[in-house]
């Protein structure tokens, strides 16, 4: 088969950073990286454009190398996270923009595959309790949320244009991208370097315990790949899990450690309320460490909402979520990845490029 080349669209957001840096040292492919920002992994060709915008968006690819895949991992979230996973205007904006993208790809390239994202949301696990473990072969929920919007113009729109589509579900998602809405590495890192610098040990600020699971962006990135190269896999959905479970306070004593901190005892705090008030604090660590000048804001955005969910703060007992992994497996793609060690990576990886303290 000739060169291929996938537009990673939403090239700097956690699943987008990833899937550039690993699209990028395969041999065979060339990336195309949509993104406001240039991405940080080598593309050889950026666009940065409107995604709402549907001229704009046909003007940009005019002058664009064709493209024969597409990973979609753009996302458009309202500032309060859960009352925008119910909104219908939210819906509407992430169908136009994954609309006008794969038109105006269509218009100057023969597309061949696209893969997008979904997650846990899609067996309403934002809604309730959901059984252990969630499987794809569930009927589909009637609650509203935009994937089904997109799941089903990409079903119809592949089925007349010739080009295959896979569907992807992560669990809260371990990379590195700043201000995303949803990365919990980057508000756990932020928080414990607070704590440290204000001389407090690493205390739990969740609430009760329960069993969860989470996906490395790495690991993503290469069920994208066998997406896109694997006939079997068109017109499917797969859930994207690292493999094991964890419980997020038991996961303490090594994030406590990697930032050389004792581990406090349990001490409820709503993150989104109260971290923005130690801005000031996070300024002095960033002075101190000579740091990559990034407010707190810059660097967490909407995530505090994500890590107050993930955390559990203000529920005695949160229902677990598990994604199973087995159908993906049975596919054949067998990676796995310890989430421990994930989280201690993308930590390391912030502290190397200086967006945290060591």
């Amino acid at each position: 088969m000739g060169e291929r080349r996938i537009l990673i669209v939403g090239a700097t957001g956690l699943v987008g950073a990833a899937a550039t840096e690993h699209f990028s040292f395969l041999p065979g492919w060339d990336v195309v990286a949509l993104s406001r920002r240039p991405p940080l992994a080598q593309a050889s060709y950026h666009i940065a454009v409107d995604l709402t915008d549907r001229d704009a968006c046909l003007n940009a690819f005019k002058g664009a190398p064709r493209i024969t895949h597409i990973l979609y991992a753009a996302l458009y979230e309202e500032e309060d996270l859960e009352t925008g996973w119910r909104s219908t205007s939210q819906a509407g904006i992430n169908l136009q923009m994954l609309q006008n993208v794969v038109e105006s790809v269509e218009a100057t390239s023969e597309l061949s595959h696209v893969t997008i994202l979904q997650g846990g949301k899609a067996y309403g696990s934002h809604l309730g309790r959901v059984p252990v473990p969630a499987k794809e072969r569930w009927p589909r929920m009637s609650h509203h949320i935009f994937y089904w919007q997109q799941e089903d113009y990409l079903r119809a729109r592949s089925a007349e244009a010739g080009w295959a589509f896979s569907v992807l579900r992560p669990q809260l998602i371990l990379g590195d991208a700043l201000r995303s809405p949803m990365n919990i590495v980057a508000a756990l890192g932020v928080y414990a370097s607070v704590m440290r610098e204000m001389g407090r040990p690493l205390t739990f600020p969740g609430g009760g315990a329960y069993v969860t699971a989470c996906a490395d962006s790495r690991l993503i990135a290469g069920a994208a790949e066998f997406c896109a190269t694997r006939p079997e896999a068109a017109g499917e959905t797969f859930n994207v899990v690292n493999g094991d479970a964890v419980v997020w306070r038991d996961l303490w004593p090594s994030i406590a450690a990697h930032f050389n901190m004792p581990v406090g005892d349990d001490e409820p705090m709503k993150l989104s309320e109260q971290m923005p008030l130690f801005s000031d604090w996070w300024d002095r660590i960033v002075a101190a460490h000579s740091l990559k000048i990034l407010s707190m804001n810059e660097i967490v955005g909407a995530s505090w909402q994500t890590a107050d969910l993930t955390l559990g703060y203000g529920r005695e007992r949160p229902f677990d979520r598990l994604m199973s992994p087995i159908k993906l497996r049975k596919a054949g793609f067998s990676d796995c990845t310890d989430t421990e060690d994930a989280i201690l990576h993308w930590l390391k990886r912030m502290q190397t490029a200086r967006i945290l303290p060591p």
